[in-house]
């Protein structure tokens, strides 16, 4: 995951950026529905096992048709959108973004009925951020930068199938080739070779139509210790009132300290093509270590131990738990 920061160039704005913003005052009602943490943190190594998901590889390929599988399990439609994208490098890479579309069809009432979530489900091919330099060519196993969002969204769609009474439809875009951002080793330049599915799904839309969403979330790097969510810039710049929402629902969903009312700067991620090309107001549900020295995403982000062992069930079940606050709440 590309996860490069774009820090306010003065110092009024990157103050603001770190500030603490007043809590809205506004109630949700109680939801009964329970998100099953060790559900999403099975799915989440089932991703794993395959090895990382690096653009190209039997591993990425294998892994696409399980996640395929298993959104049909619990009753969606999916559309494997394929191309052909260039790398930074000039890499052909066969990309796969994994569309799932509700059976709820018929609650789109005259568009704005449908909530999209989605995630990027490659791995980063290199570990350019461990603090290992003989590492730095290496593949990042990505359970937390990239299958822990998948896992999230697998989970939901087993809840919305098994407890049907949500009254707004909620599709799932699994983005593909969103990692593939130059390496800190490479002298290259590529402010766009990040989240390269996002930028052509935004583009190709189809078989969606962008007006049927109200919003869109974007979910990152949401399963690791540890982590905290602040409202990341972009976020509130294109969707306040969707960041509002969301946390509300977390607070509402008793992880309110998980999801503090703090700001952060913003981040180049699959939420910006989508707000940008595709017109959906989308946020980004993205970690936020303030006091991390290897970088503000966390220890482990591309790094070699981007794996199973620093996934935190209670992470997962935090975002997992605000996402069906706020969808049994709509």
């Amino acid at each position: 995951m590309m996860k490069r920061i774009i820090y306010l160039l003065i110092s009024v704005c990157l103050l603001a950026a770190c500030s603490t913003t007043k809590k809205s005052q506004v109630s949700q009602p109680a939801v009964t529905v329970a998100f099953n943490a060790d559900s999403a943190y099975n799915f989440c190594a089932a991703q794993c096992s395959f090895g990382p998901r690096t653009m190209n590889s039997e591993a990425h390929e294998q892994c696409a048709q399980w996640i395929q599988q298993k959104f049909e399990q619990y009753g969606y439609q999916v559309t494997m959108q394929k191309a052909n994208l260039k790398g930074y490098d000039g890499t052909t890479l066969k990309s796969t973004n994994i569309i799932a579309q509700s059976p709820l069809a018929s609650r789109r009432e005259n568009g704005g009925e449908a909530i999209l979530i989605c995630a990027h489900w490659d791995s980063r091919p290199w570990a350019d951020n461990d603090p290992d330099e003989a590492n730095w060519r290496k593949p990042v196993m990505a359970a937390n930068d990239g299958a822990s969002g998948v896992a999230v969204m697998l989970e939901l769609a087993r809840l919305l199938q098994q407890h049907d009474s949500a009254r707004v439809a909620v599709d799932f875009i699994c983005f593909d080739a969103e990692d593939w951002g130059v390496p800190q080793w490479s002298d290259e330049a590529g402010a766009d070779s990040w989240a390269l599915g996002a930028q052509y799904w935004a583009a190709h839309p189809a078989p969606l139509n962008p007006k049927d969403y109200q919003y869109g979330i974007l979910l990152d790097m949401v399963g690791g210790q540890g982590a905290k969510f602040y409202r990341e810039y972009y976020s509130v710049r294109y969707a306040r009132n969707i960041v509002e929402r969301v946390w509300q629902a977390a607070n509402a969903a008793g992880y309110g300290s998980i999801f503090p009312y703090k700001d952060c700067g913003g981040v180049t991620d699959d939420h910006l093509p989508v707000n940008e090309t595709a017109g959906i107001p989308c946020i980004d549900i993205i970690n936020h270590y303030p006091d991390c020295e290897r970088s503000s995403f966390g220890p482990t982000w591309h790094t070699v131990s981007d794996d199973m062992q620093h996934i935190d069930r209670n992470t997962l079940q935090a975002v997992g738990q605000t996402l069906v606050q706020l969808i049994y709440s709509e």
